[in-house]
């Protein structure tokens, strides 16, 4: 079917008290393993691309890729640009086909971030497409952004936020961080209640790779409805790969193959988490 926007996915995993699973893609492969484990599960995705990925090919190909794979799908997918770092960027994944972007001005102060938002939201009208924000500062490293220190978001400001920019969705920080965690990461779910009390559009969870199933069921339970996986899913297809290459085959498929079941495979795992069992 047609791609789907991501607004639509996310008030409605809102109403069901579920969250829609967000995974990050690198390559072709890593779009059929997602889209065929949302099949499978029978239960909505939403594929994204950091501006990395897209820098490495471009928004119009994975906007092709992804739209193909959709339109051939018996499942809802919305495609989203994760991270963008730019009205530039955001308004070429839109014109490219791209049915949600995220605006991150999380490094910036208040008002420029709120100002850089306001101006993706105005350009995001035309197009009729969904804008998600960060407030606040996930830790780790995305991408060619990097935070060493978590910066909670502030509930009151969050409210303020989102008023003033007219947002569909909002990245808080609470405590998790991107890539992988040395050791179990402390997430402030009160905080989380905080800002849910605050502000009524749905909330992200940004670097959930390695947070344990429990506490990320916790955090749906308590408002977040969109749950974002990429370290997870590039571990997975790499270690595949590396289990499969052999220096005498001259044929990609097959270890790319094997990549594209381990992606099929976390993804369903991932999908379980979202829809609570």
């Amino acid at each position: 079917m047609p791609l789907v926007d991501g607004k639509s996915l996310l008030l409605e995993a809102q109403r069901k008290h579920k969250a829609i699973p967000a995974f990050n893609v690198e390559n072709m492969e890593f779009v059929q393993g997602v889209v065929s484990a949302a099949e499978k599960m029978e239960y909505p995705v939403i594929i994204q691309t950091t501006p990395s990925t897209v820098r490495y090919a471009s928004v119009e190909y994975f906007a092709a890729i992804v739209k193909c794979a959709a339109e051939k799908s018996t499942a809802r997918i919305a495609l989203h640009l994760d991270h963008g770092d730019s009205l530039q960027l955001a308004a070429d994944a839109m014109a490219a086909g791209y049915t949600s972007v995220m605006i991150d001005g999380s490094k910036l102060p208040f008002a420029e971030n709120m100002e850089l938002t306001k101006s993706v939201t105005k350009k995001a009208a035309g197009y009729g497409v969904s804008v998600e924000a960060e407030l606040g500062t996930v830790g780790g490293k995305e991408d060619s952004a990097s935070c060493s220190q978590i910066l909670y978001t502030d509930a009151e400001e969050a409210a303020e936020f989102v008023e003033k920019t007219g947002v569909d969705s909002l990245a808080v920080a609470i405590g998790t961080a991107h890539g992988f965690y040395k050791g179990e990461p402390k997430l402030n779910l009160k905080r989380l209640e905080e800002i849910r009390n605050k502000v009524e559009i749905p909330l992200v969870l940004h670097g959930t790779s390695g947070v344990p199933y429990e506490t990320v069921q916790k955090c749906i339970e308590l408002g977040i409805c969109k749950v974002n996986y990429a370290t997870d899913l590039r571990k997975a297809f790499t270690e595949a790969v590396k289990a499969n290459f052999s220096a005498e085959g001259v044929d990609p498929k097959k270890y790319l193959g094997a990549g594209r079941q381990a992606v099929e495979a976390a993804a369903v795992e991932r999908i379980r988490i979202c829809r609570l069992g």
